[in-house]
């Protein structure tokens, strides 16, 4: 029978007693951590891991402010060389303007049974690796040194604070900085999955009685208690023998299958929606002072139409307010910097984006409110904060009709859409937000965006000649996301002097060998119209030719700019998944051509395929010979952004149509 591991709690106040008590308190903590690392077994046991998080111990101590205080333990045991690389450092992320960390306890256990107490000040801080976004955020870095296989480290560090900071005037009491922005609430996410073996991980929420605290658990189980204590409550959760999380490629967020504590004193979303609402009011985020009237009216000038408004203020900001985000000081967080400073500055994460353009959209009258999201995982109903972008809100807007919305809002999204054709991006779709707005709101999510609004069309004609030379043309049409991908490839990517040799990279994709003759395109600047690219072309010995017989695959068939068909790189020799997972976008693709053949060949063999039908997508095409010639026709639907494990079969099979028609020649003979 599997022996029980201590009771996590009281096995920490031990810990805690022992921590403060005298020599030989130390002296039997040391013996019990030599205890449980022993007990933890060796490398075989654990599947090739480097090393095994014998316990993770975390208690939140929390105050009627809503600050906690924040004890976490931990205790490692390495079972091979590459683990005690990892561990060699142990580093600690926090904010300094909201955020405080420090080392209370460390120690080597080595494998002989000698322990080295590293002293907390050996600890670094220093300012955390930072790219787009420059907050001032630092790293407390606590060196450990060399390990071998069965050394233990035990880590006690001490937080408070939390990850965002809010614009606030004056010091106040000395833990006035760290109280969450939501004062007088707390909230925390607790992930109870790892990429590490864990044998067991706890954490303990210790409560004023009079603060009412709503929790659930995620994707799995986790054994829970509730203990109390005089004016506290103490809340439990402990999971035991957690493995490595196996993840498969494309798959949604971590965090939307692994097991996960949610927990809140927030009543509900719709509380969390008025505060966000009234703390950027109160502030005056979005005050138009007359430099943000001036430059307004200079951008609209002559403009009547509010649409056409709305799509100019939109795609300016997209544009112009570079996305780089720079510490302020003490303005960073769920309160918008102003209009203004945006203005000024031209530079900004997706807050001052977002927030500038509800200034600039309300300066000609535009009722605007900003929304909170999280890019790339779900937000679960518990009022956790679950968020990592802000976009915009715009009322009474019904003449956007490819934004989503709800009620009389529409969303915009500045940060997504540099030079594309869409005001809100659809690789957003299925997306939770809360909009911040004055009756309040509870939780959305954003709808489906239907696939032909990111057609991808190319039509062609082309000539085989006896030799195996193909000459010919194509014209493709793409639009949303499918003609944001190219607008993207030429425009962000390269400089314009590098546009022609993009064509070039498309075409020898198809060929080495392949000659571009001319390329026809609008002006990837210009969004008032799709992206359209037309492209003539020869290449020399394109079939091969043995006697009587060629074999080449048309040149529309293998997909030209393939390249911005990220599904096709998708990993599909799965033969199921056990999570949801994800492409770019909802898409239509559709492929035709007709190949005026050699004078004295016809069609032996065409490929053939078996048409997919299915609710997530759909796959038909084929060839047809005609006197002198053969055309073809390919049609590919993919109707999600975000899939269901049941929805793999259906999506992997359309899209092993369209690589099958990409890898499968044509057979012409004599």
């Amino acid at each position: 029978m599997k022996r029980r591991l201590p009771n996590p709690v009281l096995l920490f106040s031990v810990l805690l007693i022992f921590a403060a008590s005298s020599s030989g308190g130390r002296a039997q903590e040391a013996d019990e951590l030599r205890r449980m690392i022993t007990d933890a077994g060796d490398a075989g046991k654990y599947s090739g891991s480097g090393s095994v998080l014998v316990f993770d111990r975390t208690v939140s101590d929390v105050q009627p402010s809503g600050l906690a205080y924040v004890t976490q333990k931990r205790l490692w045991k390495v079972l091979a060389e590459s683990g005690g690389l990892n561990l060699r450092a142990i580093t600690f992320d926090y904010d300094p303007l909201s955020g405080h960390v420090e080392i209370k306890r460390a120690r080597i256990i080595r494998k002989d049974g000698t322990v080295k107490e590293i002293a907390p000040q050996e600890a670094m801080d220093y300012p955390a690796p930072a790219r787009a976004i420059y907050w001032g955020m630092r790293q407390v870095m606590l060196p450990i040194g060399r390990l071998e296989a069965g050394d233990g480290v035990y880590v006690e560090s001490f937080k408070k604070g939390f990850t965002y900071a809010l614009l606030r005037e004056g010091e106040g009491e000395e833990d006035e900085r760290f109280i969450p922005p939501m004062r007088g609430h707390f909230y925390d996410i607790v992930e109870f999955y790892s990429s590490n073996h864990v044998i067991e991980k706890s954490y303990t929420a210790i409560m004023p009685k009079d603060k009412p605290l709503q929790y659930e658990v995620y994707n799995g189980e986790v054994a829970s208690s509730i203990r109390f204590h005089g004016d506290k409550v103490e809340y439990n959760w402990t999971k035991e023998g957690i493995e490595p999380f196996k993840s498969e490629s494309n798959m949604v967020s971590r965090s939307d299958v692994g097991t996960k504590l949610l927990l809140s004193t927030s009543p509900d979303w719709i509380a969390k929606s008025l505060w966000f609402y009234n703390v950027n009011e109160d502030y005056g985020s979005f005050e138009v002072t007359p430099k943000v009237q001036a430059k307004v009216d200079e951008l609209l000038l002559g403009v009547e139409s509010d649409k056409e408004k709305v799509w100019i203020l939109t795609h300016w900001v997209a544009d112009n307010i570079r996305y780089s985000g720079i510490s302020m000081g003490e303005g960073e967080g769920f309160t918008l910097h102003t209009g203004e400073m945006d203005l000024h500055d031209r530079c900004g994460d997706s807050k001052d984006k977002a927030g500038i353009l509800i200034t600039i959209l309300r300066a000609p009258g535009f009722e605007s409110y900003p929304a909170m999201t999280m890019a790339g995982s779900r937000i679960d109903y518990i009022p956790a904060d679950q968020f990592n972008h802000c976009v915009t809100l715009i009322k009474n807007a019904d003449y956007l009709d490819t934004c989503p919305g709800y009620g009389d809002y529409k969303l915009l999204d500045p940060t997504w859409v540099p030079f594309m054709r869409e005001l809100w991006s659809s690789a957003e779709q299925q997306q939770n937000y809360l909009p911040g707005v004055p009756e309040g709101a509870d939780l959305q999510i954003t709808q489906l965006s239907p696939p032909e609004n990111h057609y991808f069309r190319i039509n062609g004609s082309s000539r085989l000649h006896a030799d195996g030379e193909l000459e010919g043309s194509f014209t493709l049409k793409a639009e949303g996301q499918s003609g944001a991908s190219i607008r993207s490839n030429m425009v962000r990517r390269r400089m314009k002097a590098m546009w022609h040799e993009y064509f070039c990279r498309v075409m020898h994709a198809i060929s080495p060998r392949a000659e571009i003759r001319s390329v026809v395109r609008n002006d990837p600047y210009d969004l008032s119209e799709p992206t359209k690219v037309s492209i003539e072309y020869r290449i020399p010995r394109y079939a091969t030719v043995v006697g009587d017989e060629m074999r080449f695959v048309p040149c529309v068939a293998a997909y030209p700019f393939s390249d911005t068909a990220s599904f096709l790189r998708m990993n599909l020799d799965l033969k199921e998944r056990k999570y949801p997972f994800r492409a770019r976008t909802s898409r239509l693709v559709e492929l035709s051509e007709t190949i005026e053949l050699p004078d004295g060949f016809s069609a032996a063999s065409l490929p053939s395929y078996g048409a997919v039908k299915g609710e997530a997508a759909s796959f038909e095409g084929g060839y047809e010979a005609k006197e002198g010639s053969i055309s073809f026709e390919a049609r590919l639907e993919l109707r999600k952004r975000i899939y269901d494990a049941c929805d793999y079969k259906n999506f992997a099979k359309a899209v092993k149509g369209v690589k099958h028609m990409m890898d499968n020649s044509v057979v012409l003979g004599r």
